[in-house]
């Protein structure tokens, strides 16, 4: 035990009196005991209070953090597949652009090597040229740096819908005029006389344009629009005896002559291949055959450059 004493000597300041105190040897070794208890109570407090497993409410959270995690991470990944996708989506529009006959300015094909990517995208006001704009790539855990650009992506899903209804709108397009134009042959036989500018007429007996071609056939042989279109006049022509006139827009009328009987009406809607009549010899023909005409904008053409090969 130490019997050793320490003496503890205050002196007042101007002229007081100094006091005297004798204290044993181990009252300091507890008085440093008590001081670093103390320390390790301070530094306890602040660790149970501030650090996130100091108390259950903060282990929550903290687990909660970790499975957040976990799902952005799994978020990122489906955005990445997400960009990818429409990067493909991007390829195959430009490829229907050019079916349909549209301009395509610039192409879209994602590299995530490097910093920056460049992406397709246009004008809300002119959808039809495609425009090269700058995007932040999003990346993950492993290298990825930055969040996901959703409304980039938003962006590009926005554009390439504007853009395949403008190719949807230009095909469907394309798909009518050609369902409106004369392409097959009305019926079937043999070809007795062309589209000329001068012929001699069998029964008038001078010569005059013949203004489209004659196709001889077996009376009652089957005739059909060559195609979609809406008959404007079904009925007696006077030379050209029963017809049939079709109109079939982009300023192309077909008529069809010298018929047995009519299977249409007038303001009726055809299609390509439906029946309208049979060939026959009414008004001013010496033989059954079918007289057929192709107007463009008022004009006649031969109706033989409008038939596709083998229709």
């Amino acid at each position: 035990m130490d019997r050793r004493r320490w003496t503890l000597l205050l002196i007042p300041p101007k002229n007081g009196s100094a006091r005297e105190y004798s204290l044993p040897g181990w009252s300091f070794r507890a008085a440093a005991w008590v001081s670093a208890a103390a320390a390790i109570l301070v530094v306890g407090a602040v660790t149970v209070l501030f650090s996130p497993w100091g108390t259950p409410g903060a282990r929550i959270v903290a687990k909660q953090n970790a499975s957040l995690q976990v799902e952005i991470a799994a978020i990122e990944a489906r955005f990445r597949v997400l960009d990818d996708t429409l990067e493909l989506i991007a390829k195959r529009e430009g490829q229907l652009r050019l079916l349909a006959g549209l301009p395509v300015e610039a192409t879209s094909v994602r590299d995530s090597a490097r910093p920056e990517a460049s992406v397709v995208t246009a004008s809300l006001s002119d959808p039809s040229p495609l425009q090269p704009v700058r995007r932040r790539p999003f990346l993950g855990r492993l290298g990825w740096s930055a969040r996901p650009d959703v409304d980039g992506l938003i962006a590009r899903a926005s554009t390439l819908a504007r853009s395949f209804d403008l190719v949807s709108d230009t095909l469907q397009r394309n798909y009518d005029r050609f369902a409106n134009t004369p392409s097959i042959m009305p019926t079937t036989g043999w070809l007795s006389s062309q589209f000329t500018s001068s012929r001699f007429h069998p029964i008038l007996h001078e010569n005059r344009p013949h203004e489209g071609i004659d196709v001889v056939a077996p009376t009652g042989t089957p005739i059909v629009a060559p195609a979609t279109g809406t008959v404007v006049f079904a009925g007696l022509d006077k030379g050209f005896g029963l017809a049939v006139e079709i109109e079939h827009g982009n300023g192309i009328r077909t008529r069809f002559a010298h018929c047995s009987r009519i299977a249409v009406r007038t303001g009726q809607r055809v299609t390509r291949g439906q029946l309208i009549a049979a060939v026959g010899m009414t008004g001013l023909a010496t033989a059954p055959h079918l007289h057929y005409e192709i107007h463009v904008n008022g004009k006649p053409v031969d109706p033989l450059t409008f038939v596709l090969p083998d229709a």
